[in-house]
């Protein structure tokens, strides 16, 4: 047993496994920051200059905050009920919001004024309005927990991790197999099998070592696996320096003169991000560690509008990795001590160098590894029963993600609008765009109300399951399902399907229910695989 009486406990702020959790998560925030540079120096054609003098420290003050607070809440768990496996959440800016951000919002912004400086006023303004809906979310947040099945929550995680986590670094990998498949051996044989090939060295460690080595060793034969160079670790020098985060207040209320446009996607994203939070709260709680929804949902939004005010376009949001950092050993240090690494790099410019020493291939691997674990919990850490439910929820996850593919190789392509007639085109080749992007809009929403209800089916609890299938029909009507915009009366026809449905299951319960479904019955009957010991 990990628990010892409460008044005599005092819980250990770093043990082994936090170097592990450490490296691992620390990359994966280094990673996001390097992320986000790109975005802004390539996309929105920020000067670099700028983006490490005015950014990067704002992006540095608001992890290192985020970071403490999240060690520090998970020490106050561990203290009160007197448990020593206790694992901080993890934090950063999301990969999702990143994009977001930057072609939902800046971008357009700097079409229309060709101003990067209004650019970055508007997505400080956006984040600004986005902390605001989450911070109000947290005082719904714990209702929301409690009345929302855990299948559906973990059912829109496992959706997230499976598209926008794990296919980016995987196909990455295989595209430099012999950084990216290497040190994903080391994560696979590590994290998963427990054979410690390197003895005592974190393979987190272990990971970024083995993937650098190979970048630079493979250059003395012109093979040139990373893309690094010395000219480029020579270029990044020119950054260094000690910036001072500088308000940006004034900034921020100045991107409000685009509020019309930035409320349509900062008020849905919002939402977004509250269900997001929920999720990975729930995730926590799956793994052991039972926070405060209302904690967390109110620290997002007051430290993101935090870092808006000192620079930062770029939201926080809890990440949802937990189990995977607390399968590592990871519990309270590690968080706040990748907090206060990222400050550092904010502050001394160090960003560039590191982007110049380290392939990105060698991080990926990490990232695969977080959507594994993210991913499998869903069916781990619920009743088997739910497994249909699950699959039901992860679905609309990948419509959105494959419909953005669609879209965006159109657009790489030269197709500055998808005209009716390329519809038709497509679909009479296959390729149904048109229901990608119905059942792919509000992915998130979609999805925690389709697994719901199923489960509420499953469970035969009918008033539920109607209940949340006709919330459906009142997030479809506004727009924050199966839309592509805003507005009263989206979707109409939808809105009538949800509505009979929900009268339909309603109507059902006139029914006498058998013993059991065939289908749950059968799956529940499956045996289960023993489960491997915790590395």
């Amino acid at each position: 047993m990990d628990a010892v009486p409460k008044t005599q406990f005092v819980p250990t702020i770093w043990t082994k496994g936090d170097w592990n959790a450490f490296f691992g998560y620390g990359s994966n925030l280094l990673v996001n920051v390097l992320l986000l540079t790109s975005m802004l120096r390539f996309v929105i054609d920020m000067p670099a200059e700028f983006i490490f003098a005015r950014v990067l420290p704002a992006v540095g003050v608001m992890l290192c905050v985020s970071a403490l607070y999240y060690s520090w809440l998970a020490y106050d768990l561990a203290k009160r009920t007197g448990r020593s496996d206790v694992c901080a959440l993890p934090s950063g800016p999301g990969v999702g919001h990143i994009f977001i951000v930057t072609f939902v919002v800046m971008l357009p912004i700097k079409l229309m004024t060709g101003d990067y400086v209004r650019a970055w006023e508007a997505g400080m303004a956006w984040i600004f309005i986005q902390g605001v809906v989450v911070v109000l979310g947290g005082f719904a947040g714990n209702w929301i927990r409690h009345i929302a099945p855990r299948a559906a929550l973990l059912s829109a995680l496992a959706g997230i991790a499976i598209t926008y986590i794990a296919i980016r670094p995987l196909s990455e990998m295989y595209i430099t197999p012999v950084i990216g498949l290497i040190c994903f051996a080391i994560v696979l044989l590590d994290w998963f099998g427990g054979f410690r090939a390197f003895g005592k060295i974190p393979a987190g460690i272990a990971v970024i070592v083995v993937g650098t080595l190979i970048a630079w060793g493979s250059n003395l034969f012109d093979l040139n696996y990373g893309g690094l160079t010395l000219e480029g670790v020579r270029q990044s020098f020119l950054h260094f320096g000690f910036q001072i985060p500088i308000p940006a207040i004034g900034h921020v209320f100045s991107g409000f003169e685009f509020a019309s446009i930035l409320l349509i996607t900062a008020i849905p994203f919002g939402i977004y991000d509250v269900i997001e939070a929920i999720d990975n709260v729930e995730s926590a709680a799956g793994a052991g560690d039972d926070f405060s929804t209302r904690k967390v949902l109110v620290a997002d939004g007051l430290i993101s509008i935090l870092g808006a005010s000192l620079g930062n376009p770029f939201m926080l949001v809890v990440y949802i990795g937990h189990p995977a950092w607390k399968s590592m050993g990871g519990r309270i240090g590690y968080a706040g001590a990748s907090g206060l690494l990222m400050l550092g790099l904010g502050l001394l410019g160090i960003v560039p160098l590191i982007l110049a020493v380290v392939p990105v291939a060698a991080v990926y691997p990490i990232l695969l590894f977080i959507a594994m674990v993210i991913g499998s919990q869903a069916f781990r850490e619920t009743p088997s029963k739910h497994a249909p439910a699950i699959v039901l929820g992860i679905i609309p996850h990948l419509f959105h993600w494959a419909g953005d593919l669609m879209k965006n190789a159109l657009g790489a392509a030269g197709v500055k609008e998808i005209t009716p007639e390329i519809r038709e085109s497509m679909a009479s080749n296959g390729i149904m765009l048109e229901g990608f992007e119905i059942l792919g809009g509000g992915a998130v929403l979609t999805g925690i109300i389709l697994s719901a209800t199923a489960v509420y089916v499953i469970d035969g609890k009918l008033k539920l399951a109607a209940a949340f299938i006709a919330t459906g029909a009142v997030f479809t009507f506004f727009g924050l399902m199966h839309s592509r915009e805003l507005g009263l009366g989206q979707s109409p026809t939808l809105v009538i399907c949800y509505l009979v449905i929900s009268v339909i299951i309603l109507l059902s319960q006139r029914f006498r229910k058998t013993e059991s479904s065939p289908l749950s019955t059968e799956i529940g009957d499956l045996p289960r695989q023993p489960q491997s010991a915790k590395v």
